[in-house]
């Protein structure tokens, strides 16, 4: 007998949708328990992590350009235009904060309906929907930068010192859980369903 989801409540209810995805997926308790068991691997290495990301994205002026305007929640001083963008500006280190505390949520929180709020608001935030109406990231930036952050991650896996089938089991939970994160990205970017 086939599962039942019922495909309107899917762009409707965030929660029928999210247990959908780890439904068909094959996301479940087996594969949050091997991302938090990482955490003793990957905590340590979440500043290293941040660096190369940010790295990447300062490099091209079609992702630092985000950076221009004030961000949410950044009282600071802002860079007069992309020339003023780099590692160092006190925005680029509260943006590098938050991906932190990204990568923190994903090996320290439990899997319930909070987390699935919050996995969802890292795709509405990078829109005019949440934040800063100036804040409009491509659909093909967000893209980019999750495979960048699943290539990160899988690395950092694979360099760990964990057997080959934990390292197997836990690039596989990840992997499941990026493909979640990077749905929950794009449904910002579509517009509402036609229903025909």
């Amino acid at each position: 007998m086939s599962e039942h989801f019922d495909e309107n409540r899917l762009e409707t209810d965030l929660q029928h949708r999210y247990e959908f995805l780890a439904d068909f997926i094959g996301f479940g308790p087996e594969d949050t328990a091997m991302i938090q068991q990482f955490a003793p691997h990957l905590g340590p290495r979440i500043g290293e992590l941040v660096e190369e990301t940010y790295m990447k994205l300062l490099a091209y002026s079609a992702t630092a350009r985000h950076f221009v305007p004030r961000q949410h929640g950044y009282e600071g001083e802002l860079p007069v235009d992309l020339s003023g963008v780099d590692g160092e500006h006190p925005q680029i280190q509260f943006r590098k904060d938050h991906l932190n505390r990204y990568f923190m949520q994903l090996i320290g929180r439990t899997y319930d309906a909070k987390m699935v709020l919050y996995l969802d608001m890292v795709g509405k935030i990078h829109t005019p929907q949440a934040g800063n109406s100036q804040i409009d990231v491509p659909l093909v930036q967000m893209n980019a930068l999750m495979g960048l952050l699943s290539d990160i991650l899988l690395k950092a896996i694979d360099q760990s010192p964990l057997d080959t089938a934990k390292k197997i089991s836990t690039q596989r939970a990840f992997n499941k859980l990026l493909w979640i994160q990077n749905d929950l990205i794009t449904r910002h970017y579509t517009e509402a369903p036609v229903v025909y």
